[in-house]
């Protein structure tokens, strides 16, 4: 009787088995040692497929508010070990990644957004809201190196007429913008300044000034797609006291004129919509830590959500 022939790992079916099933399991999962099982399951480990895009949305920085700059403290076992995902996961993607998302409260430095551009040249979208601890000088060692840059979602940002010139100067591609927070005159000013070719912009559950949309809708003349769903838009001064600014319940004709020359001008006109609710609760400054994990990260336009 002739002895059966036993599968091996090595064979290229298996492979995809293995990638199937590690495609399954999150960035701590990953990042847990598989690759030291045996050099099928590192093989297996380091498929791009499993690194195209890298979800870093599960880890929260351990951190504590601060009135001085930059308004966040760390703990340093939190950037031990976001340090430490960035190193392995980084190392097993091999410059595969285009997409790289972080948690609302995740928050990076220097060092850290410095060491993920050096190994993940090829990046196209990036998702990281909070900017607090990176400098000019952080932001233009990144950005000089992600030239295939095409998409990114930001909250707060230090240094906005900085971070968009840079991309201006570096991101011949870029086209897609949310900002998860308030959009000021200021800021839309920088916009069509630096990147007048934008097509895309989501500005859902923001405070956003009427001045500010006017802007948008006037100026911005490759845009394509609006989203200003649940936002919070006041009229009035726009200095920095909101004291005095009135709440805008109803867009008029002028505007849904203008934002019907758009190929999707995206609102919300329902009263009873739980997100405008809590929108307006927190006047355009939303305290996403208080509602449904995750929630950040959705948005009508599809290319923009998580």
């Amino acid at each position: 009787m002739e002895e059966e022939d036993t599968n091996k790992w090595e064979d290229p079916n298996n492979n995809d088995i293995l990638v199937n099933v590690f495609n399954k399991f999150d960035i701590f999962e990953l990042t847990s040692g598989l690759g030291h099982i045996c050099p099928s399951w590192r093989n297996a480990v380091c498929d791009p497929y499993l690194w195209r895009t890298l979800d870093l949305s599960l880890f929260k920085s351990n951190y504590t508010y601060i009135n001085n700059k930059p308004h966040v403290y760390v703990a340093k076992s939190s950037d031990k070990q976001l340090t430490k995902l960035l190193k392995i996961s980084l190392n097993l993607s091999r410059q595969c990644v285009t997409t790289l998302i972080f948690h609302y409260y995740s928050y990076v430095n220097d060092a850290q957004l410095t060491y993920i551009a050096e190994r993940s040249p090829n990046l196209k979208r990036l998702v990281l809201p909070s900017w607090d601890r990176i400098t000019v000088t952080g932001i233009r060692n990144s950005i000089t190196m992600w030239k295939d840059l095409e998409s990114l979602a930001i909250a707060t940002v230090p240094n906005p007429t900085y971070l968009m010139k840079q991309i201006s100067i570096n991101c011949k591609k870029f086209s897609q913008l949310k900002i998860i927070g308030p959009c000021d005159i200021a800021f839309v000013k920088t916009l069509i300044r630096c990147v007048p070719n934008l097509k895309v912009l989501s500005l859902r559950c923001s405070r956003l000034h009427m001045d500010a949309l006017l802007l948008i809708l006037n100026r911005l003349d490759n845009l394509q797609v609006l989203n200003i769903a649940h936002c919070y838009i006041v009229e009035g001064p726009t200095a920095p006291s909101t004291s005095s600014l009135k709440v805008v319940e109803k867009l008029d004709d002028e505007i849904m004129e203008k934002g019907s020359r758009l190929r999707n001008f995206i609102t919300c006109r329902d009263d009873m919509c739980t997100e405008c609710q809590r929108t307006k609760a927190d006047k355009g400054i939303m305290r996403w830590c208080r509602i449904e994990q995750g929630l950040w990260k959705e948005d009508e336009v599809k290319s923009l959500a998580v």
